[in-house]
């Protein structure tokens, strides 16, 4: 596996940041650079994609239960796929901003859709793969 520029900036960001966005086009690496870190023990958390059936409909059903039997450390890969995760998402961060860390992965720009961008204002950093 080829070490993707991002790698340093992303663990960096663990230190802070409580959700981290690694966005890029399909098959760059989204997912393999967050199961490294990983790996690494960069960080440690589920990781849960959401090409999943199975998961996608947990969380379609109830995110914010689905968030929270996670765990407080977790990585969401495709999130696009579930924009309604993104308010329990804010919900879960604002009651524990220190102590929980989200890393997400999505090759949309999930920025983009509506009220996505309002609800994780401040709260999250993006990084381009």
């Amino acid at each position: 596996m080829y070490r993707r520029n991002i790698t340093a900036s992303v663990i960096e960001a663990l230190a802070d940041t409580p959700v981290i966005l690694v966005n890029g086009a399909r098959q760059t690496g989204k997912s393999t650079l967050c199961k490294k870190i990983v790996d690494e023990g960069a960080f440690q958390g589920n990781f849960v994609t959401m090409d999943d059936p199975a998961t996608l409909l947990a969380a379609q059903k109830d995110p914010l239960g689905f968030l929270e039997d996670l765990g407080k450390h977790v990585i969401i890969d495709e999130v696009q796929r579930t924009p309604k995760l993104f308010l329990s998402i804010k919900k879960l961060v604002d009651s524990d901003r220190k102590g929980r860390r989200i890393i997400l992965t999505g090759s949309a720009d999930v920025m983009m859709l509506p009220r996505v961008g309002d609800s994780l204002a401040g709260r999250i950093e993006i990084h381009n793969l």
